[in-house]
C-alpha cells in the first residue's frame, strides 16, 4: 500500500464499446493497479459521443453524471457544447447535476481562448464555483487560438475563477506558462493551477531521452515548485491515453524528483482535493 493518498485529475471516461480502455471499468483497474484512491473523470464532448450509434445524440454531461453516480472516490467534470447558444444554461446545469468542473479543449474544440463565447462560460463558471481544466500546447489547431498568454486573460478578467493549464504549456510554452503562474501567485486565493499531466520525457530511436512535444525535465518541475510554491500544482492522469504503466511511472518521478514530502503529497492529491472540496 502506498504511503501517499493519490487524488488524480485528468481522467477521460467513455461509455462501455466506444474509446478502447475508455470505460469506467478499465479506469477503476487503473486506479487499482496504481494505488490511486480516486480521480476528476471528464465527460466526452458531444461530437465524441456521436461517433457511435449507440451514443449519439446522448448528453454527455447527463451521462456522465449518471455513470458515476453510484462511485464515491470518482467525480465528474462536464464538458460545453459551444454548437448550441444556451452556454450559462449548460454550465448551470453542469452544477445541478453536482459536477464539479468543465474541461475545454480549445484546439480540439477549435475555441479562441478570449472569445465573447469563452467569456461568457467563465463568467458562470466563475458563479457556480466551478473549476475548468484546459489543454494547453501545441494540439494541430491554429496557435494564436490558444496561445498561452492569453490563459493570463482569463486570470486577470476572473480573479475568482479556478483553473488548470494542463500539461503546463508542454515542452514549447512551458516557460509562458510559468510566467502566468507566477504573475499570478499574489492572489489572496490561489485560482492558477499548474497539471502535471503527460509530461513524462520520451527516447529517440538510439536509445537517448529526450524531449517531446509535451514533455517536462526534472528541472523545469522543480523550478515550477521553487518559483510558484506546490501549492498550485495537481497531477494528472490522461486516461486512456496513458496506460498503467505510464502512470506508475509518472507517479515515481514525482515521488523521486527533490522536492519536500509535503510539496509530494500535496502534487499527487492534497492540493486537488483542497481545491475542489475546500
Amino acid at each position: 500500500m502506498s504511503d501517499y493518498r493519490i487524488f488524480a485529475n485528468h481522467a477521460h471516461l467513455f461509455p462501455k464499446n466506444t474509446k478502447p480502455n475508455g470505460d469506467i471499468d478499465c479506469l477503476k483497474n487503473l486506479l487499482d493497479k496504481c494505488e490511486i484512491e480516486g480521480a476528476v473523470c471528464f465527460s466526452p464532448f458531444r461530437h465524441q459521443m456521436d461517433m457511435y450509434a449507440h451514443t449519439t445524440g446522448q448528453n454527455p454531461c447527463e451521462w456522465i453524471a449518471d455513470a458515476l453516480k453510484n462511485e464515491p472516490n470518482l467525480i465528474g467534470f462536464g464538458t460545453v457544447d459551444f454548437d448550441k447558444k444556451d452556454l450559462k444554461d449548460q454550465v448551470k446545469k453542469i452544477k445541478a447535476l453536482g459536477l464539479y468542473g468543465i474541461k475545454i479543449h480549445p484546439a480540439a474544440q477549435e475555441l479562441k481562448i478570449d472569445s465573447p463565447e469563452l467569456f461568457e462560460v467563465y463568467e458562470e463558471a466563475e458563479k457556480q464555483e466551478l473549476f475548468i481544466s484546459f489543454h494547453t500546447g501545441l494540439h494541430w489547431h491554429r496557435i494564436s487560438d490558444y496561445q498561452m498568454l492569453l490563459f493570463d486573460e482569463v486570470a486577470y478578467n476572473f480573479p475568482e475563477l479556478r483553473f488548470s493549464m494542463e500539461h503546463i504549456g508542454g515542452y514549447s510554452f512551458f516557460r509562458e506558462a510559468l510566467l502566468i503562474m507566477n504573475n499570478n501567485s499574489r492572489s489572496e486565493i490561489p485560482h492558477v493551477y499548474a497539471g502535471w499531466t503527460s509530461i513524462a520525457m520520451e527516447t529517440d530511436e538510439l536509445g537517448n531521452t529526450r524531449q517531446g512535444a509535451w514533455s517536462l525535465t526534472d528541472d523545469d518541475l522543480c523550478t515550477l515548485v521553487h518559483q510558484a510554491g506546490y501549492k498550485t500544482s495537481i497531477f494528472g492522469l490522461d486516461t486512456p491515453y496513458k496506460g498503467i504503466e505510464q502512470t506508475q511511472q509518472a507517479i515515481e518521478r514525482i515521488k523521486n524528483l527533490p522536492i519536500t514530502e509535503e510539496a509530494k503529497r500535496g502534487i499527487l492529491g492534497e492540493n486537488l482535493k483542497r481545491v475542489l472540496f475546500g
